[in-house]
């Protein structure tokens, strides 16, 4: 990132002011969309800055909000005397805007200044420390970061490209580290903000583009990409007038059991709002009145069953023979691990030539033996949470989570399947290709999500996605529908149906139509 600052400045001959200009725009931007999210548009935005460039995006954003009509104050973790460059440049264009600002030089004033305060901000912007830190915070840059961390108790925090104290190349924490709502990171992700150590820090990521010639950007290699709103956007085309419900689609759903009636509700329902022109679900036939009454757009048929009240293998004869008329098949969710229902999983893979999506109880037949899912004719997509990944790759859950990127790219290159290893910092892989998603937020660790993140995914891959393409969309939109639903109502009480309803915002977001 220094390097691309410093390229684009001198080779490029584009004014560091200009780039900071665009940074803080764009910051400005994500706590008014943030803001209105929560439902807290007229409320007070507080910004605590330091003497860097990440201070100077501050600057250039609090100007720019106060302009919006919000009410902003600026605490400055330190003495303008030692602002230099465009810092000092658009700190003096703040200033003229009369934005008021305290200026905390000490410990001891920090400590004074916080001590028994009250006054809790809707946004707290934390602006103090950027990726040039070495070592931990110390002095007043601490004082400030455990001010912030104080006012995340009642307020939403947004970090400036990356939260003050977290280490930009190693994601580790030493010392004190703002715990964000929201990091906005400017020109491109830092390597750090990604591993497993960061996401506490990082919170939801966004990515805002300041102008680096694409010159310079196209020269960086990575291992790993993330995924965005402007990825995600392109891979859902403009819906043709004379189009009819078989124009996108027929999507096969097979699960469930007594007792897990809700799992294939969910599925179905998202599958149904993900665009599918028709979805079919088959349930065992004690499950057909719930699943049926609950998602009255999808056609639900009874299949015969075992005697816990699982599918029986016996009812794919029937569904084999009209698999021509499917444009891909999931199966998984409720389905419950009874030896029957198992064999019914290896006779799909055995006999589909369409797309499938394997979730929950259908990878778990494949305990120990991963390397099976690669004998197959058909395009797969497997989506474990990491106890299903462990089970799976006949691994410890340790394991999994402490080596992500390592045992996703390994699942996908030994069951030659797209790999979704789902949880914090979702991982989707494709033979030489790894994205992270990086929305989501923890409200959405309750039952029913992964039914939903499969029933979209399933709903994509009928329309015609690539597997690869279908799993990032389906993970980035499950999650930021998670993020909006959780700003509505809170994490603490975010249920699935809630994800589901603010499907149709997000589907908005990402195609306008």
């Amino acid at each position: 990132m220094f390097e691309l600052d410093r390229a684009t400045i001198v080779k490029y001959r584009v004014p560091g002011s200009l780039l900071m200009e665009r940074a803080g725009k764009g910051l400005a931007a994500g706590v008014i969309r943030l803001l209105r999210e929560h439902g807290l548009a007229a409320k007070d935005i507080l910004l605590v800055a330091g003497h860097g460039n990440n201070g100077g995006d501050a600057f250039v954003a609090a100007r720019l909000l106060r302009e919006a009509g919000f009410a902003v104050r600026l605490l400055l973790a330190g003495d303008r005397a030692k602002l230099r460059g465009d810092a000092l440049f658009h700190f003096k264009k703040m200033f003229r805007n009369k934005i008021p600002v305290s200026e905390l030089k000490t410990e001891k004033e920090w400590q004074k200044f916080y001590t028994g305060k009250k006054y809790f901000p809707a946004v707290v912007v934390d602006g103090v420390l950027g990726t040039g830190l070495e070592g931990k915070a110390r002095g007043v840059a601490a004082c400030a970061i455990r001010f912030i961390n104080e006012l995340s108790r009642k307020s939403l925090v947004v970090a400036v490209d990356i939260p003050s104290g977290l280490s930009s190349d190693t994601g580790l924490a030493d010392g004190e580290v703002v715990r964000a709502d929201l990091t906005i990171t400017m020109g491109l992700p830092k390597k750090g903000m990604i591993e497993q150590s960061a996401l506490e820090y990082v919170g939801r990521l966004e990515v805002v583009d300041i102008g680096f010639p694409l010159a310079l950007v196209d020269k960086i290699k990575s291992d790993v990409g993330l995924i965005t709103a402007e990825e995600i956007s392109m891979l859902f085309p403009r819906r043709k007038r004379i189009a009819h419900k078989g124009s996108y689609g027929h999507l096969l759903l097979m699960g469930g059991a007594e007792g897990y009636s809700g799992a294939m509700t969910l599925t179905a329902m998202a599958a149904v709002r993900s665009g599918a022109g028709l979805v079919t679900v088959v349930v065992p036939e004690r499950l057909v009145p719930v699943v049926a009454r609950a998602v009255p757009e999808a056609m639900v048929h009874g299949a015969p069953e075992t005697k816990s009240g699982s599918l029986d293998s016996t009812c794919w004869k029937k569904w084999k023979k009209r698999l021509g008329g499917f444009s891909a098949l999931l199966a998984g969710p409720g389905m419950t691990r009874h030896a029957a229902t198992g064999r019914l999983v290896k006779m799909i893979l055995r006999d589909s030539n369409i797309p499938v999506v394997l979730d929950a109880d259908a990878l778990n037949v494949f305990e120990g033996r991963a390397a099976l899912l690669a004998g197959r004719k058909c395009p797969l997509v497997i989506t474990p949470h990491p106890g299903e990944m462990a089970r799976l790759m006949g691994v410890g859950i340790a394991r999994v989570q402490s080596n992500r990127f390592k045992i996703a790219a390994e699942a996908c290159s030994l069951t030659r399947s797209v790999t979704v290893l789902k949880g914090a910092g979702t991982l989707v892989a494709e033979q030489e290709k790894l994205q992270i998603n990086l929305t989501g937020n923890p409200g959405m660790a309750a039952g029913g999500m992964g039914d939903v993140l499969a029933g979209l995914m399933g709903g994509f891959l009928a329309q015609g996605m690539k597997p690869f393409d279908a799993a990032r969309a389906a993970v980035y939109l499950h999650g930021r529908a998670g993020d909006l639903a959780a700003a509505k109502s809170s994490e603490q009480t975010l249920s699935a149906r809630d994800l589901i309803a603010c499907l149709p915002e997000v589907f908005r977001e990402a195609g306008r139509r």
